[in-house]
């Protein structure tokens, strides 16, 4: 039991910072997207 709870402690932490660096990354490039998708329009004005 106690060598579960440390793999837990262990493994726990890196899958939630990488959880958070994956959601901040998607809502930058929903940014990119929506910035490349709204080019061609500005490019011609």
């Amino acid at each position: 039991m106690d060598a579960f709870i440390s793999f837990i402690s262990e493994v726990g932490f890196p899958i939630v910072v990488t959880m958070y660096l994956l959601y901040r990354i998607e809502t930058k490039l929903d940014a990119v997207i929506t910035s490349l998708q709204t080019l061609p329009d500005r490019m011609k004005d």
